[in-house]
């Protein structure tokens, strides 16, 4: 039935582009999905044809990372422009965007533009203060929304596509064709067959995403509308696997990102710049002729997209934050990324639950796509699978006593000598230099950005013994 929607709207659309008109912006968003497991990204297993085109046609971001690796917390921050540790409930997983937030959206629907989204918004928050899904009213479907449209009107939509988050069903991945042999396991995760097959399955999910977002483009193609809209393809945060979602390594907040823009932006073009994805909101908004407000963290991308440089573009981060609050349970947590280090500050782990009941760890049977009930399944912050199920069940493997120890007051990973982030080396003699250097420069941020934390605990981290 979608498929022929799409193929009716595609005929009775007249051609809607024109240069004179402000910008469409379409945001194709996957649920947890990690960089780079896409086609065009080295991936051997998974297919992305759709992310492969926008990578030759648009400008791809090397090094995107998500201010929370938890759902809402960043989709709050994507959609407000701003760290989600200054958005008070918003920050925590469930939680609500503090009221007169201004939202990159309703700004543009404040200067005529239709907005809306599919699919999932700001879930699973409850928008007690603000009454409603940032990103506007919810649609069955992209084709719905568009017939809604009025024609010449300028839209903004959100795709927030359901993959890869999990359920899965178990297997489906193999079925579909993708060779657990040939799966790259992450580092920190164990490389056996459980885990290959369960990484299968989340590539199949990535892969319908995929699908999904290739047909909106189609749409937009065949009625004339795609050369006029900055398309972004991009995730919320990393997979839902151990050591990756809800953590502050790599594979949690480094995300897939391309930006599309027609002829407006020089094409097949890899930016090394550190870009945060509360950049966008400015960035939308600057497209759009519109004022920036002066709350919004993110800086605007739109000198990177026009330039004609494949490299950096002055002025270049040296460096991306990002932190948690609580995912499940209370993980309060900042990092701040460089070139060649990351280093996190743990605030007091020690008394931090893990959700971990006694005796031995639940068993839950995944050949079913069912969603474990109960708090002890999300133990850790860590979402049921069959993946997280092997490593609690093999406390004595050394990934699974990476992903369920309780972590330090403070890391620090060489990125050149260890890029997935394995051996931390805050506690090493050779690495105290680097380790103050960066405690230094992470504090001087979250105190300009107003982070509360920095009120609670101030420069408490000078006191750690090292």
């Amino acid at each position: 039935m979608t498929r022929c929607l799409f193929s009716l709207l595609a005929t009775i659309f007249p051609l809607l582009a024109s240069a004179e008109k402000p910008p469409n912006i379409l945001v194709l968003i996957a649920d947890d999905w990690s960089w780079p497991h896409a086609g065009a990204l080295g991936d051997p297993v998974v297919k992305t044809p759709t992310f492969d085109r926008l990578m030759k046609e648009g400008v791809h971001f090397k090094h995107a990372f998500v201010s929370s690796p938890s759902c809402s917390p960043s989709r709050f921050a994507i959609a407000s422009g701003q760290y989600h540790w200054r958005l008070e409930s918003g920050q925590d997983l469930g939680g609500s965007l503090p009221k007169d937030t201004p939202v990159y959206s309703e700004l543009l629907e404040h200067a005529g533009y239709q907005i809306g989204f599919s699919r999932k918004g700001a879930q699973p928050s409850k928008h007690a203060h603000t009454g409603r899904d940032p990103f506007g009213k919810r649609f069955k479907s992209f084709p719905e929304f568009f017939t809604e449209k009025k024609e010449g009107q300028p839209f903004c939509f959100w795709y927030g596509a359901g993959e890869p988050h999990r359920p899965y069903l178990a297997g489906t991945g193999e079925k579909a064709g993708l060779d657990p042999a040939k799966v790259v396991v992450p580092p920190g995760l164990p490389d056996n067959g459980t885990i290959r097959e369960d990484l299968c399955d989340y590539l199949e999910r990535v892969q319908r995403f995929d699908r999904d977002a290739g047909r909106i483009l189609k749409l937009l193609e065949n009625v004339g509308e795609l050369e006029n809209t900055i398309v972004v393809m991009t995730s919320d945060n990393g997979m839902p696997f151990p050591r990756c979602k809800a953590t502050l390594y790599d594979m949690g907040t480094r995300v897939p990102l391309v930006i599309r823009w027609g002829a407006e932006v020089k094409g097949g073009r890899n930016i090394d710049d550190f870009v945060s994805l509360t950049d966008l909101a400015p960035s939308f908004l600057e497209a759009a002729g519109l004022p920036i407000p002066a709350v919004m963290t993110g800086r605007t991308l739109i000198p990177i997209l026009r330039s004609e440089k494949s490299g950096q573009v002055e002025p270049a981060r040296t460096h991306v934050l990002s932190g948690m609050e609580q995912h499940v349970f209370q993980n309060p947590s900042r990092a701040i990324r460089t070139r060649n280090f990351l280093y996190i500050r743990n605030f007091g782990p020690k008394p931090w639950r893990t959700g971990r009941g006694g005796g031995d760890p639940p068993v839950y049977d995944f050949s079913k796509r069912n969603w474990p009930k109960g708090a002890e399944a999300f133990s850790y912050n860590i979402d049921p699978s069959p993946s997280k199920q092997w490593m609690l069940q093999h406390p004595d493997d050394p990934a699974s006593t990476l992903s369920f120890t309780p972590r330090p007051d403070e890391e620090l990973y060489d990125l050149r000598r260890d890029p997935g982030q394995l051996h931390n080396l805050a506690t090493d003699d050779d690495s105290q230099t680097q380790r103050a250097w960066h405690r230094e420069l992470l504090e001087a941020q979250l105190v300009a950005s107003g982070d509360p934390r920095m009120d609670i605990h101030g420069y408490e981290s000078h006191s750690i013994e090292g």
